[in-house]
């Protein structure tokens, strides 16, 4: 029979965690588009309530 190389027994090394990534989104454009959509339907709403005064 042939021998098995043993690799001799190595102890393993831990894996150190990654520095913690802090998660910071910028969401301005975001608030400005939210402050846009709600201007415009804002304004519809305002404008179809007129509208409705002139309709009999």
């Amino acid at each position: 029979m042939a021998k098995k190389n043993k690799r001799p027994t190595t102890a393993l090394r831990m894996a150190t965690p990654a520095a913690p990534v802090e998660f910071n989104p910028d969401y301005s454009t975001v608030k400005k588009d939210l402050a846009r959509i709600g201007i415009l339907a804002g304004t519809f709403f305002v404008g179809l309530i007129v509208l409705s005064f002139f309709i009999k």
